[in-house]
């Protein structure tokens, strides 16, 4: 199988070492999203459902980049700062996950990189 990385300005640039995504077959793996703002790159949102939805256009950009959507979604990892965020976290990402609800894990992380409240990662399919 041929690796094909991933790269849209639609999307922040990643911030060390790493692809914003990565398709393998009809696989697309999204690194880690933080709620950067693209053009600016910068952090955007002083709440968890700004940076949440900060978080999921990025993760959508990405996917479109590689002819995938949120609708294709199979599994998602989140990471929340404080796990108290988790209602008002779980209720934009319902907003945008209303036709499928992909398989996931949502963890509290002690810090998320740039001081975020919240990085999401996920698996499409093509």
């Amino acid at each position: 199988m041929v690796l094909e990385v991933v790269f849209t300005e639609k999307a922040p640039k990643p911030i060390g070492p790493y692809s914003q995504a990565v398709k393998v077959g009809s696989l697309v793996f999204v690194s880690g999203q933080i709620p950067i703002d693209p053009s600016s790159g910068e952090i955007v949102g002083k709440d968890i459902r700004e940076q949440t939805r900060r978080v999921l256009e990025n993760v959508k950009a990405i996917l479109e980049a590689t002819g995938s959507s949120l609708d294709k979604v199979v599994y998602s990892l989140v990471f929340l700062r404080n796990l108290s965020d988790f209602k008002a976290f779980n209720e934009v990402y319902e907003e945008y996950f209303k036709n499928t609800k992909p398989a996931r894990v949502t963890v509290q992380a002690a810090d998320i990189p740039r001081g975020a409240l919240v990085e999401i990662s996920v698996i499409a399919t093509t």
